[in-house]
């Protein structure tokens, strides 16, 4: 039977690569029963590269994906590119047997712009073109700016419809906060997607110590509308099984399981609630 690959987006293990290592941090993730990762937002040092290649001959760890950036954030902004740093992201990604790379967003100062948006489509897709001469796939994972409309159209189908190389690594509770079913949506990019972030949609307690003091109505809307929360799988509001199965049948090989904010919780908790979600959801033998 047909099956994708469940692993863990590392950008939330940051702190603990800082604390601990990447080495130490990979083998706890293997006694979560998680064997796949996609790396981000950890520096890609000599030392860090080096570790995230022992773990993964040592614990048998699939490295499912790097990331960067086509050009810097802001102008100035630290973080390797595509633009300056080619040769060594491709030397990155043969010596951890990755061959897929995705772009975690466009550039701050591209965004309201839809001259400067084409100018960014138009340098990653020259870039995945030449990443495909090394088989390196090129990726870009959305959030939920991609879903403004500019004359009509979503950011994110300007990127499709404007590009032949590149693919979609769609974040499902980014596309459920732009609005859209995460379902149908991947269903609408089959073909074109094999990295799906995998993390639930949660709506939180008001935090009422805004109105601690008196009642002031900014604070109360405020605090009223800071209510949507990055839950751990199948802890949240999202039809966690369906989206599975929708990315397996659209061609996701790498469902990443991922949370931006664990809200004071241990992350390798959080791994542990989703991965036992997981399970119990039917997909024990994707891990």
């Amino acid at each position: 039977m047909k099956k994708g690959k469940i692993g863990v987006q590392m950008m939330m293990l940051k702190g603990k690569v800082d604390e601990i290592g990447v080495y130490e941090t990979m083998r706890k993730l293997t006694e979560l029963g998680y064997y796949c990762v996609e790396v981000s937002q950890i520096p890609m040092t000599p030392e860090n590269v080096a570790e995230l290649r022992r773990a993964s001959l040592d614990f048998h760890i699939k490295i499912a994906s790097l990331s960067a950036a086509v050009e810097p954030m802001m102008p100035g902004m630290p973080g390797e590119t595509l633009a300056a740093d080619f040769d060594k992201i491709v030397n990155d990604c043969k010596t951890l047997d990755c061959n897929y790379l995705r772009i975690g967003m466009l550039p701050f100062t591209s965004i309201g712009h839809k001259d400067k948006i084409m100018e960014f489509v138009q340098k990653a897709d020259f870039y995945a073109e030449k990443l495909a001469a090394h088989g390196i796939e090129l990726y870009y994972h959305n959030h939920h700016i991609e879903f403004q409309k500019y004359d009509g159209e979503y950011l994110l189908d300007i990127i499709k419809n404007n590009t032949s190389h590149i693919g979609f690594e769609f974040d499902v509770h980014w596309i459920q906060r732009g609005g859209e079913n995460p379902v149908e949506f991947i269903r609408k990019y089959a073909g074109r997607i094999a990295l799906l972030h995998i993390k639930d949609y949660r709506i939180g307690q008001i935090d009422l110590n805004a109105l601690a003091g008196g009642f002031d109505m900014d604070k109360f809307f405020q605090a009223f509308n800071n209510t949507v929360q990055f839950a751990e799988v199948g802890e949240g509001n999202l039809d966690i099984k369906s989206i599975m199965e929708a990315g397996l049948e659209s061609g996701s090989k790498y469902f990443l399981v991922e949370q931006d904010d664990v809200y004071g919780r241990d992350p390798f908790d959080c791994l542990r609630t989703s991965g036992d979600n997981l399970r119990k959801l039917g997909f024990a033998d994707w891990f």
